[in-house]
């Protein structure tokens, strides 16, 4: 991987930016993509999209889609004794929260904040914690009264970020860090535009990142409505499935980019589907199938306007919805490969054909 490709994925992985809250992730999101692009343009909840024209008249649209929000927290409730009583945002293991930094976003700045955790020297003699839930942790600023935290312009509403350095493991073949769901596709799509810079394209390419796609793929709906692509694909992160050794299973790390056939929200069309095959295999691009009990923005922006054909190039990440994430080099190339294949690959025939069957 080249130097520039990882301190990308560090400034994006590092930023913060959890659903509703995307601010800092859309100003990185418009500086890096603006040099490639004709316009940079917003939806209503703040998406961001780079368009790049195409020069043929009536050419067909094509949208290429990351999500900019990471999981993280709502502060709910300021306690008397200055402690914070929080909301999830997005999928969280409750095992996993406690004992965590994290950066508390205010009016007034930022602030390191931690999560609660019981030392096991009070848990002797009793149950211990035999189920916890989210809503039942607590976070602590350090502040001594709610009062105190209120001077500092902390107030009900302010957001809860993972703080985390991001970094290679010993072997040179994977990195660690946090938010690779789903700044994984906002760096693709900053890298995508890059390459795409001086090709005539057939078609207009809408490339960017949505909102809140951890709190229910909200932000795909408007983004599609408002941009009305012909074709939709979405680049995002989907948990790996490769700790036991097992070969029966879905994501495993340094297989490749995933094809992702099936998930709750979406099956993916048979032409679609075949297209994205053809391209892999005829370029000899590494990849692996995928069925996923989760769901990706696809789900929603392929029933928008009058039905988007959607797919979805991912990768798999070790540990996703924590802290730590890891996830592998060489899968991020494949996906790198394959998005910018496709949309080489793209003509008005083809997407036609995925479209109608002719």
């Amino acid at each position: 991987m080249e130097e520039k490709t990882f301190q990308l994925i560090k400034k994006m992985t590092e930023a913060q930016g959890t659903s509703g809250f995307e601010d800092d992730v859309r100003d990185i999101m418009k500086k890096e993509m603006a040099p490639y692009v004709d316009s940079i343009e917003f939806d209503g909840l703040g998406g961001v999209f780079g368009i790049k024209k195409s020069k043929t008249e009536n050419a067909p649209r094509v949208m290429l889609a990351a999500h900019m929000d990471e999981v993280g927290f709502m502060l709910s409730q300021i306690t008397e004794n200055g402690l914070f009583r929080i909301v999830p945002l997005g999928g969280w293991n409750p095992y996993v929260v406690s004992a965590q930094r994290f950066t508390l976003k205010t009016r007034k700045g930022d602030y390191p904040v931690i999560s609660s955790s019981v030392p096991p020297h009070l848990l002797r003699g009793t149950d211990g914690q035999a189920k916890v839930e989210v809503s039942d942790i607590l976070f602590d600023a350090g502040f001594e009264s709610k009062e105190e935290a209120e001077s500092f312009g902390v107030r009900p509403g302010d957001s809860i970020v993972p703080d985390v350095e991001t970094i290679k493991t010993a072997n040179g073949k994977n990195i660690i860090s946090k938010a690779w769901d789903n700044r994984y596709g906002c760096t693709l799509v900053i890298e995508a535009l890059e390459a795409l810079k001086d090709v005539e394209l057939p078609f207009t390419l809408i490339a960017g990142a949505n909102v809140q796609e951890e709190v229910g793929l909200r932000g795909a709906r408007p983004s599609t409505h408002k941009f009305k692509p012909d074709l939709f694909f979405a680049v995002d992160c989907s948990p790996a499935n490769d700790l036991d050794g097992k070969k029966d299973t879905f994501g495993h790390l340094g297989e490749g980019f995933l094809v992702r056939i099936f998930d709750p929200g979406m099956i993916t069309l048979g032409r679609m589907r075949e297209f994205i095959l053809d391209v892999a295999e005829s370029h000899k691009i590494k990849h692996q199938y995928f069925v996923s009990k989760g769901g990706t923005d696809a789900g929603a922006a392929h029933m928008v306007n009058d039905g988007i054909p959607s797919a979805v190039i991912g990768v798999p990440g070790r540990y996703i919805h924590t802290h730590q994430t890891m996830f592998s080099i060489s899968d991020y190339q494949a996906a790198k490969d394959m998005v910018i294949t496709t949309m080489n690959s793209l003509t008005s025939e083809k997407i036609s054909t995925i479209i109608y069957g002719k």
